[in-house]
């Protein structure tokens, strides 16, 4: 039975009449019709009155309680009729509220959690941009107060620290463009320019850029794909570009001299997977999770010898993103890195149609 204020008034009124019914029975001088009377009598006043309290009382104050709890959970006052017919068709009032209270109480341990996590990462963030910023701004004030204690008559001294100064201006520009960058992605306010190319085309570009940098480490850098045919596929030539080169770079910079970069492209379905694989220092299984996070360092104190803004892969991880793909990790210290995400491939017979 649904526990409701008709259905609990009936079976109450039922019982009173009943009841009542059956003293007037057994008192002599009352008739059969007084019974009756009385029956129907005691039914309806107590029908009426139970029905009255229930509905009016009791159920309209269990509808308020679910409305409000549907207004807190979904902002939106629309849900009043949606809960009142919850409470009506309800086997029991009680059971759903405690319900609705339970899951509106999971709901807000999930966003207090949510919101520490957040906090967390805040201050993480902001100690991070903290120390990158003071590094290269304390940098070039040591260089300038030097100068300006008498260094700058040496002419020697001076232009050597006049370099060493515009180094570190050029690392800080480096990072505010970087930040700026993350910042306009997450916000929405660069837009991917879309086009169809021969990634091959691009990462031979993109090895060519690189080459000096690998050579001055003696870093084999190469690219493996299935055939010699055009792989063409619809993305932002400059941004996918911007990709590939900070993943080639860090394959270059944490490895050892010697090593080698392999840029892989595979060609399955309608997708192409592009891999830059290297057999650098690798990262440990408990960074792998963070490594994407903006500042995220694995070894601070051997990273931060190769420089850098520490925002290179976050990056990666969002221009990625705005192409509707991911960027995955494979990994194991001291043995090498695998990057590697995929990209719809676009059929030559669709390009050609298109250009013409």
């Amino acid at each position: 039975m649904f526990f409701n204020a008709k259905s609990v008034s009936l079976l109450l009124a039922l019982c009173i009449g009943g009841i009542t019914s059956a003293f007037l029975s057994l008192i002599p001088d009352v008739s059969i019709t007084g019974v009756i009377v009385g029956l129907v009598i005691a039914f309806s006043s107590s029908f009426l009155l139970t029905y009255f309290i229930l509905e009016f009382i009791f159920f309209k104050e269990v509808g308020n309680i679910h409305r409000q709890i549907h207004e807190l959970r979904s902002n939106q006052s629309a849900t009043f009729d949606v809960s009142n017919e919850l409470v009506k068709s309800s086997k029991n009032p009680i059971s759903g509220i405690k319900s609705q209270i339970r899951d509106y109480a999971e709901m807000k341990e999930e966003e207090i959690a949510q919101l520490k996590k957040m906090e967390r990462y805040r201050k993480e963030f902001l100690a991070n941009i903290s120390h990158e910023l003071k590094t290269p701004i304390f940098a070039t004030q040591g260089f300038i107060l030097t100068l300006l204690d008498g260094a700058v008559n040496d002419k020697t001294v001076r232009d050597r620290f006049l370099k060493k100064a515009a180094k570190s201006l050029n690392a800080l520009n480096i990072l505010v463009e970087d930040l700026l960058t993350v910042s306009k992605i997450e916000a929405g306010e660069i837009s991917m320019d879309f086009e169809v190319f021969d990634i091959q085309i691009m990462i031979v570009d993109v090895l060519e850029q690189v080459e000096q940098k690998a050579e001055k480490k003696n870093i084999t850098v190469s690219l493996e794909v299935p055939n010699d045919d055009p792989i063409y596929v619809n993305a932002d030539y400059n941004r996918l570009k911007q990709v590939v080169i900070n993943l080639v770079v860090n394959g270059i910079k944490y490895n050892e001299k010697g090593g080698w970069v392999n840029v892989i492209l595979q060609v399955h379905d309608n997708l192409v997977t592009l891999m830059v694989k290297d057999n650098g220092m690798g990262i440990p299984l408990e960074d792998q999770n963070r490594i994407f996070e903006r500042f995220y360092r694995v070894e601070k104190s051997r990273t931060k010898k190769q420089g850098g803004s520490g925002l290179g892969l976050a990056i990666c991880k969002h221009i990625l993103e705005q192409h509707n793909t991911s960027i995955t990790l494979q990994s194991e210290a001291e043995v090498g890195s695998t990057f590697s995400f995929d990209l719809n491939l676009v059929q030559d017979t669709e390009y050609e149609n298109s250009e013409f």
